[in-house]
């Protein structure tokens, strides 16, 4: 019998008319060849996993050579990325589906070896972050060099050309990556910004970076291609903030009045039980944000090892629902949920391993229970 959840009705997200509200989230897997070109493997991952009239949001995708992305990892700024990327968005857009490319700066998270020249990653302030390894160096991370305001608008230009070669590429939208401890997250957060020109000490000034940046994208493709994540209690790489209610209620509320036509805001719940070093945070919430928020709004964090949660939420706010790791090990997992059947658990050890192994052999549920 089908669900009657609200994770199956329709909803407008830009442009796009989505014909359900369960979302494929932006998940690193480390597949891309040495050029940082995605592959058929990428490819079918993509393919098996797009649904008629759903959202795919792709993987953090590094936005130029100086991003400092990942071995394994893939860009949009060279011809053949470009090309590479055209090939997965053909192949969701033959299933019937949608995808937004997730446009990603490492900031300080990265290491001058995987930068050109060898030069140093930059971040808002000279703050290394602590007690961490590398794991692509086995060494510490490095103090980043600290930009300086004149640098600041050429960073912003390597997202607004980096937004115009996905749509290029074929990708319906992006997102802009202002999540989990990276470049805007850097710029956002107190622990991580300690300038005090006009990008840093106040809220409105430590979020001026993540506006200026939307309105320059926006302005280069349009607002209803263009979506933008937040996570307020993410941990990651050491980050935190002293205010987050305030911090991004002001985002939230800024990007409402300049961008009310944006395809959607996305963030990562409080309870996010993958990420986050605090588990079982129940006392912060994600609410005054989507109250602040009148677009589309997605959540995400914490819905695999609670389904259940998912169908909740999506029925007491009508947010979409973004499922990682539960998505990564079902393929057709829109079918599962929607005909309530088991899900096929995900082999974490695979996460991150490069080959077909644990990223495009998972089964779809007719072929288990044939």
């Amino acid at each position: 019998m089908a669900s009657t959840s609200s994770l199956f009705k329709p909803i407008k997200i830009g442009n796009i008319q989505l014909e359900h509200r369960i979302v494929h989230p932006p998940l690193t897997r480390f597949r891309a060849d040495e050029n940082h070109v995605p592959t058929a493997m990428v490819e079918e991952y993509y393919r098996q996993r797009a649904t008629k009239g759903g959202l795919i949001i792709a993987e953090a995708t590094g936005i130029s050579p100086g991003s400092g992305i990942y071995p394994g990892a893939p860009s949009i700024h060279t011809k053949d990325q470009i090309e590479g990327w055209k090939r997965v968005t053909d192949a969701v857009h033959a299933r019937g589906g949608y995808i937004f490319s997730q446009l990603w700066h490492g900031g300080r998270v990265t290491d001058s070896s995987l930068r050109p020249n060898n030069v140093l990653p930059v971040a808002p302030s000279p703050i290394p972050i602590k007690d961490e390894i590398f794991q692509f160096t086995g060494k510490p991370f490095e103090v980043p060099h600290e930009l300086t305001v004149d640098e600041i608008p050429e960073i912003i230009q390597e997202y607004v050309q980096a937004a115009k070669n996905a749509i290029e590429a074929g990708f319906d939208g992006v997102e802009i990556h202002g999540a989990n401890g990276y470049l805007i997250d850097q710029f956002i957060n107190s622990s991580s910004n300690t300038r005090t020109d006009q990008y840093g000490g106040s809220v409105e000034n430590r979020g001026r970076f993540a506006l200026e940046l939307t309105k320059a994208v926006v302005e280069s493709v349009g607002e209803a291609y263009v979506g933008i994540r937040f996570s307020p209690w993410s941990e990651f790489y050491g980050i935190y903030d002293d205010t987050p209610y305030e911090t991004w209620g002001y985002i939230i509320k800024e990007m409402q009045e300049r961008h009310p036509g944006l395809a959607y805001v996305h963030m990562i719940e409080p309870r996010d039980d993958y990420s986050r070093k605090t588990q079982n945070d129940t006392s912060n919430t994600l609410d005054p944000f989507r109250a602040a928020w009148k677009g589309p709004f997605i959540s995400a964090g914490g819905y695999t090892t609670n389904i259940k949660l998912a169908h909740e939420v999506a029925d007491t706010t009508g947010n979409l629902i973004a499922i990682g790791r539960a998505y990564v090990a079902n393929q057709d997992i829109v079918y599962r949920l929607e005909h309530d059947l088991p899900f096929t658990k995900y082999d974490r050890t695979t996460f991150y391993t490069g080959g077909a192994a644990g990223y495009i052999d998972y089964p779809v549920y007719q072929d288990i229970s044939a």
